[in-house]
């Protein structure tokens, strides 16, 4: 399989022969495997203190007095998880493992098949994204690396034809849910990945919806957002080169 090569004009540059990762079968289950893993490894453990609605010194009175044998203080009930102010039966325990394993080669096997899946423009566009009459992989030339100005970055993306992606991923929604409270009020689209060789690129950070990674650091997570695999990638051509021992 082969891919042209863009410079920073859109004009082309030349051809590249891509590496067999890009040929790996598609495999949506272990993608999805793979990113719930990773968000599940990085939930934070909570849970209630484990002596809450126990600080009491209340004592059972036994039988003989009419009233139930349960741990009483100044005539009332404590500590028991029927009563006012004490335990609850079954709380939340911090020690609970909230990560979930996958086996190194299926985690392997799913970012290849990812990696793939930037190939195939039907599943691109059931993603949503809007990338015109461009064919894919988008591959442009390790120029993008040295671009310091989002604008420039903008200037390629409208060369390549794919800046609509980016004016789809501006559209925030308001959360439904109780997610509003807790610091996430809105949803934002995913719009374009750019994969780069070196250190990843300032210029393009503040690009809606838009992420910047190198090819050594790519996981399934950055390529399937959501477990939805065929995220639009922009590659460069050292990070084709590099994504091949993935």
């Amino acid at each position: 399989m082969e891919a042209t090569i863009k410079d920073l004009n859109g004009d082309d540059a030349g051809t590249l022969e891509l590496p067999e990762v890009f040929e790996t079968t598609y495999r949506p289950d272990l993608i999805k495997r793979a990113v719930l893993a990773a968000q599940a490894n990085r939930t934070q453990a909570y849970g209630a203190d484990p002596l809450a609605g126990m600080r009491t010194p209340a004592e059972s009175l036994g039988s003989g007095r009419g009233m139930a044998h349960v741990p009483r203080e100044n005539g009332r009930a404590r500590r028991v998880p029927q009563a006012v102010s004490g335990r609850k039966a079954h709380p939340p325990k911090a020690e609970k493992e909230h990560g979930k394993k996958i086996n190194k080669k299926e985690r392997q096997l799913a970012v290849r098949s990812a990696i793939a899946a930037t190939t195939d423009s039907d599943l691109v566009s059931e993603r949503g994204h809007q990338f015109g009459d461009a064919d894919l992989p988008l591959v442009v030339s390790d120029d993008f690396e040295d671009l310091v100005k989002t604008q420039e970055v903008v200037s390629l993306l409208e060369a390549l034809g794919v800046d609509d992606d980016i004016e789809r991923a501006e559209d925030r929604k308001v959360r439904a849910g109780q997610g509003k409270a807790r610091g996430r009020k809105y949803k934002r689209p995913k719009s374009i990945l750019f994969v780069t060789s070196e250190e990843p690129s300032k210029a393009a950070r503040n690009l809606a919806g838009a992420d910047v990674v190198t090819a050594s650091e790519v996981n399934t997570e950055d390529l399937a957002p959501g477990t939805h695999a065929g995220r639009l990638t922009v590659w460069t051509e050292s990070a084709v080169e590099e994504v091949a021992d993935r």
